[in-house]
């Protein structure tokens, strides 16, 4: 049996970002935490890449954070590791999209809520167990998961640590689309498609304003880039012209947080 471990693969311009640990059915352990950060930063520098898709190996997202690293948790609240890793995920500048099969729990459920999109299995659930443990859940976690679900079914959640379907999940904002099993790795490919094709002007920009995280001058840039890059000139043709847009505009390296990477536009990164 493989050892705890997040993989990354790059094909085209969707980077995946796989949570493997079939001992404890992909429960983040501290290193698994400590290590997301850094792929995300060589990810987010790759410019080939357009969008992020976070799943979990076999039919389980993400059990939670392991047990065994319960102390540390404790001991650190909100400036442990796991919520440095989901302020990471949270911040990252291109589409981000949580693939979940099976458990969806605690650790696993903050990193989906901290993705842009949802995409779920018919087998999903989803749970915030920390009440079931004695533990308080992280503020940074607490609030952005009432943010994306509103306070009373937070409250609920939180309150009863018990499971929810990938139906209700849906009709509670946690998720946004439900499909059958066998059709998740499908429509999650043709989104992404979909959203690489795209301008990336557009999307990171929306990222960014829906966020909250574009100033006064922030925007001014971005309206900037709009008159400078030629995108929307290119938009308009390719509407007249009854063909798909050639979209070229990329994140430009000093508006992302990471080094260089050395990836192509395929290939993969071990942990």
């Amino acid at each position: 049996m493989s050892d705890p471990q997040l993989t990354v693969e790059v094909t085209g311009p969707v980077a995946t970002v796989t949570i493997s640990n079939p001992a404890r059915r992909n429960a983040m352990t501290h290193e698994m935490w400590r290590r997301l950060p850094v792929l995300l930063d060589r990810v987010e520098a790759d410019p080939a890449v357009r969008a992020l898709v976070l799943t979990g190996a076999g039919d389980t997202f993400c059990a939670g954070a392991d047990l065994a690293d319960l102390g540390e948790t404790l001991a650190l609240g909100d400036a442990g590791v796991a919520v440095a890793a989901e302020e990471r995920l949270a911040a990252f500048a291109k589409p981000t999209i949580a693939a979940v099969r099976g458990a969806c729990v605690g650790g696993g459920c903050q990193l989906a809520v901290a993705c842009d999109l949802r995409i779920v299995a018919a087998d999903a659930r989803f749970g915030v167990p920390p009440a079931r443990l004695g533990l308080v859940y992280p503020a940074p976690t607490t609030r952005r998961l009432a943010a994306l679900v509103g306070p009373a079914t937070a409250k609920y959640l939180l309150f009863t640590g018990e499971l929810i379907d990938a139906e209700r999940a849906v009709r509670v904002g946690l998720a946004d689309e439900v499909v059958p099993v066998d059709r998740l790795a499908d429509r999650v490919a043709g989104l992404t498609g979909s959203v690489a094709a795209r301008s990336q002007l557009t999307v990171v920009a929306a990222k960014e304003i829906v966020d909250g995280r574009a100033d006064a001058d922030r925007v001014a840039w971005w309206y900037g880039q709009v008159q400078t890059s030629g995108e929307a000139r290119e938009g308009v043709a390719a509407f007249h012209e009854r063909r798909p847009a050639r979209f070229t505009w990329a994140v430009p390296p000093e508006k992302t947080s990471g080094p260089d990477v050395g990836a192509g536009p395929a290939g993969s990164w071990g942990d």
